[in-house]
């Protein structure tokens, strides 16, 4: 019998039907304890689970015998046109998943037509992104920290770098505990412990890249702690409240979107100061758990600031179809992260750039399926979201 063909790495990246597969794809190559800080979110991972079942529950109720031999995708946020609504959004320690990291995102973001938003705790600077994708939409996000003379700073660099975005992520006063990476003893940059070596004999590419790659840094908050909720505690402030917004406001000239909104009453108020967006999100289930679930919370959100600010949905986001649903409820774009990371620890730039086109055919079959003769007719009655 003879022996099966061994694909080469991009075949199998380009041969992945979906999300799901390029997920399986990443847990092969990635050593354990960098696939589990991706897949991975706190204490029980009730959140994140349930940000994801929230879209396995929806249903759509699709018009027949309408004319969809075209279904664009393109929308415009924030006053800027993008090719269908949706936002790379920021991801931290993102070289540990790949030696490329942000700057394969950054270039898939920009040929895929959608912005891509640096993370504080990144591992590329503003003007690498930059460097790397210099017709992308390049947004930067922001963590609040002690020094505030360190946080002008970082915006300053952010803006001479042409970001013009800054997103406010609000929803880590204090690290979440992630027990996935406490029970691997998870350190950026990964150390060859005795665990670590184990798995280093799996994965012998993703080692082979990590140690023959620039050292593993952070390039906003500098160094590299052996504790990952540490720095966090350390360093981010948890007295933040609305009165900074309005200092950062002073400080920043681009546009303003709040990352983290989880109540109505609290998108009432950012509204009220005259953010340009907020972002309803739970981080991904990687904060609190049992948080509210980012698309049953959607419409409720909407309805109360959708007339005054742009908002956009955060969490579970694993398919086109899922986007298409969440813009039906009234979401201007949709944020997603481990997504496009799987691919990146599948296949780098590669990866992601097979994540975006995923999702944007998923996206225009979706609409036509649908009946829906592009992006803008989505309407929040063809979509519902069943009881369990």
């Amino acid at each position: 019998m003879p022996a099966r063909p061994r694909l080469s790495r991009a075949r199998r990246v380009a041969d992945a039907a979906d999300v799901a597969d390029l997920r399986l794809l990443a847990r092969r190559r990635a050593p354990r304890m960098v696939f589990d800080y991706v897949d991975g979110a706190a204490e029980g991972e009730r959140s994140m689970a349930r940000a994801v079942e929230a879209f396995d529950r929806v249903e759509f109720s699709p018009r027949v015998l309408r004319d969809v031999a075209a279904a664009p995708t393109a929308v415009e946020i924030l006053g800027r046109r993008i090719a269908m609504p949706l936002v790379l959004g920021p991801t931290g320690f993102t070289r540990m998943m790949h030696r490329e990291g942000e700057r394969a995102v950054a270039r898939a973001a920009e040929r895929a037509g959608v912005p891509y938003t640096l993370s504080t705790m990144g591992t590329t600077t503003a003007a690498g992104v930059a460097a790397a994708a210099p017709g992308g939409w390049n947004w930067f996000q922001l963590y609040v920290v002690r020094d505030r003379a360190r946080t002008l700073e970082t915006l300053s660099l952010a803006r001479e770098a042409g970001m013009d975005v800054l997103v406010v992520t609000v929803d880590v006063p204090v690290a979440g505990a992630r027990l996935r990476d406490v029970r691997h003893g998870l350190t950026v940059p990964p150390a060859l412990r005795w665990r670590s070596v184990l798995q280093a004999v799996r994965h012998p590419a993703w080692w082979f890249d990590f140690l023959t790659s620039e050292p593993l840094r952070f390039a906003t908050v500098n160094g590299a702690p052996d504790d990952l909720a540490g720095i966090t505690n350390l360093m981010f402030d948890p007295s933040v409240t609305v009165a900074d917004l309005e200092w950062i406001r002073s400080a920043w000239l681009g546009r303003l979107l709040v990352k983290g909104v989880q109540r109505v009453d609290d998108a009432k108020e950012l509204a009220a100061v005259g953010v340009d967006g907020v972002v309803v999100s739970n981080h991904g289930g990687r904060q609190l758990d049992r948080a509210p679930t980012p698309l049953e919370l959607l419409p409720h959100v909407v309805a109360a600031v959708g007339d005054r600010t742009e908002v956009f949905l955060d969490g579970g986001v694993r398919s086109g179809a899922d986007v298409a649903a969440a813009v039906a409820l009234g979401a201007r774009a949709c944020f997603v992260g481990r997504a496009y990371l799987y691919g990146l620890m599948a296949g780098g730039e590669l990866g992601v750039r097979r994540v975006l086109d995923l999702l944007h055919a998923e996206l225009v079959r979706t609409l036509q399926l649908m009946g829906v003769g592009g992006v803008a007719e989505l309407t929040s009655d063809m979509v519902r979201i069943r009881e369990r």
